[in-house]
């Protein structure tokens, strides 16, 4: 049974799909949401009962502590897609500053699967730069480490070429990556909201399946009853394909890779009443959002 009912939750990164996810199981919890965004414009289609849409740039504290305030908790994630690792780490800095501020009794925050290893990985090290700073705040937390998304193959990056019928990484094709469905997170997020206690000061690696690519794509295959291939990209293509960045995460997935405990993880999602998705059942549900084949 839910221990509380009816916060108010500041959401970032609404208008994308982790804080998207994060944004529709809150509601489906009961809590009241407010999407911080910079442009109120393109959260337009958020606008519902129970969600207040308000302008907030990670660059203006001002803003935020306006964003945050008089909200129970927070959800906070950062990207260093838009201006880099170093701007991620600023920005998430600053976010979580505002909320101890602002006195915010719950702060998720969403950072990566091993970013507390050392991988050299930018778009890791900069999430634990934030996770090590929210830490010292004092303020009550729970620090969510999702490995490689699901819905990674629907995305932009990789959906246009499995619509041709092959599928492109740096990943050895006999590499298993762990992967964990998006949809799943944002559940996730809100049963932390919902029932703290379960997950305050808690730091918790998420994963539900393992394959390599072989098994992968003949699982894509199979929903949309066409053959996908899979195409290895070299290592010394690695770079100028899927640039610096990018190159060296699938380096490091090739030498050490993830290593959540999946059954664990599992076990411990359905006893809270959050069972996750397989890859074949996520698959099933969405097949990539492609039509399959006549």
């Amino acid at each position: 049974m839910a221990e509380v009912k009816h916060k108010k939750i500041l959401v970032t990164g609404a208008t994308g799909q982790q804080g998207g996810a994060a944004a529709s199981a809150l509601l489906g919890y009961g809590h009241r949401i407010r999407v911080m965004t910079r442009d109120p414009e393109k959260a337009k289609e958020l606008q519902k009962p129970n969600v207040e849409v308000v302008r907030g740039d990670f660059r203006d504290r001002e803003s935020l502590k306006y964003a945050l305030h008089g909200m129970d908790g927070a959800f906070v994630m950062g990207t260093p897609y838009e201006e880099g690792p170093e701007a991620e780490v600023t920005q998430g800095k600053t976010m979580i500053d505002a909320c101890k501020e602002e006195g915010i009794g719950h702060v998720v925050y969403s950072s990566v699967s091993s970013a507390n290893k050392k991988t050299g990985i930018p778009h890791f090290d900069s999430k634990y730069e934030v996770e090590k700073h929210l830490k010292k705040t004092g303020l009550p937390f729970t620090i969510l480490r999702p490995v490689w998304f699901m819905e990674n193959f629907a995305s932009a990056w990789y959906r246009p070429s499995v619509e041709k019928g092959f599928l492109s990484t740096p990943l050895h094709p006999d590499r298993p990556i762990q992967m964990v469905s998006v949809a799943d997170i944002g559940l996730i997020v809100g049963d932390a909201f919902t029932n703290p206690s379960l997950y305050t000061g808690q730091e918790i690696d998420i994963a539900a399946d393992e394959m390599h690519m072989g098994n992968i794509v003949k699982e894509i295959s199979r929903v949309l009853y066409r053959t996908i291939r899979y195409d290895h990209i070299p290592e010394s293509r690695a770079e100028e394909t899927v640039g610096p960045d990018w190159a060296r995460m699938f380096q490091w997935f090739n030498e050490h890779g993830y290593d959540v405990d999946i059954g664990g993880t599992r076990n411990r999602f359905e006893y809270y009443g959050v069972p996750l998705d397989s890859f074949r059942q996520y698959l099933w549900k969405t097949r990539l959002g492609i039509e399959k084949a006549a």
